[in-house]
């Protein structure tokens, strides 16, 4: 896997002060899509072993709530085991740090769904390593910069805790209250 970008004190993608890594390719290809360089698979550096330590060491502080993946797209098939392997380490070594994932793909037609192109055997563990997922392809014509951790209305920031104990998506109220 490949990676475009660490950010070590980020407040945009996601609740609180956290450590975001952005993953390379993504075959969603959204129109208006806000860095398509990370489509190519092979955009940035080498994810190595390395990466991975400086990701733990900057997880650290205290200040820092969790992380975040986005990308590029982490669920696609080719970045699913890195994606699993770094979350594993992550909840070992922080378990009250959450984790958050964006994704192009829909959570119950496309990440849950047997067969479908981004479900591997990796998916389900990651899903149940993950706190928030804000799902959906960016639709431009749904555009909408008054919204809350998403680029246009289509897309959805679901409690992954909560639908996966109900069966029912849920979605994340940072109130506290679900709609």
């Amino acid at each position: 896997m490949y990676y475009g970008e660490i950010k070590n004190c980020d407040i945009a993608n996601g609740i609180g002060v956290r450590v975001t890594l952005f993953v390379s390719g993504c075959t969603n290809r959204c129109k208006g899509c806000f860095q398509p360089e990370t489509w190519d698979f092979n955009f940035g550096r080498p994810y190595t072993t390395e990466t991975e330590e400086e990701l733990i060491r900057l997880m650290k502080p205290g200040y820092i709530r969790g992380l975040t993946i986005l990308g590029g797209e982490p669920f696609e098939p080719e970045n699913q085991p890195t994606v699993l392997s770094l979350l594993r380490r992550i909840k070992k070594e922080y378990p009250t740090k959450d984790v958050w994932i964006f994704t192009g793909f829909r959570y119950d037609d496309e990440l849950i769904k047997e067969g479908a192109y981004p479900h591997r055997e990796e998916t389900d563990e990651i899903l149940s390593l993950i706190d928030i997922l804000v799902d959906g392809r960016f639709e431009e014509e749904k555009k909408n910069i008054m919204l809350k951790f998403r680029g246009s209305e289509n897309q959805r920031v679901i409690d992954v805790k909560k639908t996966r104990e109900t069966g029912e998506i849920i979605l994340w109220d940072e109130a506290g209250s679900n709609n």
